[in-house]
């Protein structure tokens, strides 16, 4: 999910640009050289939540005409085969990498876009390096997007494609990660599996992801004119709305931070950037997880910007997905390294 943001700083040229740090590598300066605060500002201009559904939907075509433009390089690049599929009702993406080799476990993806946006044809950008790292098939939720359908809805159609899913694999041997809003989506799905005593998938993996919708949180403040691409005011807030009413923002289906985590609940891998405002989110999941005696890894990252993970080619994204792997890996049981 890129979206907007940065701010002025003392002692640079063009105060229009985001800070570049001096510790990042150079194809990810090239990436922040491209940002400006004002054009991660103009973004902030959302329908309010309860603006006609047709407002939503031509900003939400236009959003995913963009993120499309990028599918055709990364599936050309990494010669995946991808296809479309349905688990109890619910539309998939499968990806299945050119090393693929036949097997019983598998990783779903829940995509992120603030809820509201794009669908999972065009979030390739994430699952197709992951699946070429892993060797394993990637399965991609097509879920209802916000406001076309709020919070309990589409938590439920992840669960509904979940426990379709456990009719071809084993919970122990299923994956599930997820970026940006989807990597609050996932949380908070288990979370409701859990409640309905459904089996666990074996391994989470949160990547960026937005586990309190509401502003809440230190970085929200701290790094509020330091992130490069997350605005709050007129375009994070309109989509937590358009998800949520605000009477719910604390109800752990919508944060997950809120959750109970002192019962079952995922190894869990927590990735986040130390550019973005939602760097709090992580560490607050983070410390519930560490002081409830789950198995929780936070991996921060220096400088990088919200799912820098999508932008495959930049050293910091390779080593990104190499921990992805390694974590997912490692409790899916699976030889490969």
């Amino acid at each position: 999910m890129t979206l907007i943001t940065s701010s002025q700083f003392k002692g640079q040229e063009n105060l229009g640009t985001v800070n570049i740090p001096s510790t990042i590598s150079q194809e990810a300066k090239d990436v922040l050289s491209e940002w400006t605060i004002e054009n991660r500002n103009k973004g902030a201009n959302l329908p309010e939540a309860e603006a006609p559904a047709e407002e939503w939907a031509k900003i939400q075509k236009e959003y995913a005409d963009v993120a499309s433009e990028f599918v055709p390089i990364v599936v050309e690049k990494y010669g995946v085969t991808v296809d479309t599929l349905f688990f109890g009702g619910i539309r998939a993406v499968s990806v299945i990498p050119k090393n693929y080799q036949p097997s019983d476990k598998v990783i779903v993806y829940i995509h992120g876009g603030a809820f509201a946006f794009y669908h999972a044809d065009v979030t390739l950008t994430s699952s197709v390096p992951l699946a070429d790292a892993t060797g394993l098939k990637i399965i991609t939720i097509d879920y209802t997007l916000a406001p076309h359908a709020k919070y309990n809805q589409i938590t439920d159609e992840v669960l509904t494609f979940y426990k379709e899913l456990l009719k071809e694999y084993k919970a122990e041997n299923i994956a599930i990660y997820g970026d940006s809003a989807g990597g609050a989506i996932a949380t908070s799905a288990i979370l409701k599996m859990r409640a309905q005593k459904i089996n666990l998938p074996k391994v989470l993996v949160l990547w960026s992801g937005w586990l309190d919708v509401a502003e809440i949180g230190d970085t929200y403040t701290t790094l509020k004119d330091n992130d490069p691409n997350l605005v709050y005011d007129g375009f994070l807030e309109n989509c937590a709305e358009a998800y949520a009413p605000k009477s719910e923002w604390k109800n752990p289906y919508v944060s997950p931070v809120y959750g109970d985590f002192s019962k079952d609940f995922p190894p869990t891998l927590i990735q986040v950037g130390g550019k973005e405002i939602f760097l709090s989110n992580s560490i607050r999941m983070y410390r519930n997880l560490k002081e409830n005696n789950k198995e929780v890894e936070l991996d921060v990252y220096e400088g990088m910007w919200h799912v820098w993970q999508g932008y495959y080619d930049i050293p910091e994204s390779k080593m990104a997905i190499k921990n992805t792997k390694n974590f997912i890996l490692k409790h899916l049981n699976n030889t490969k390294s």
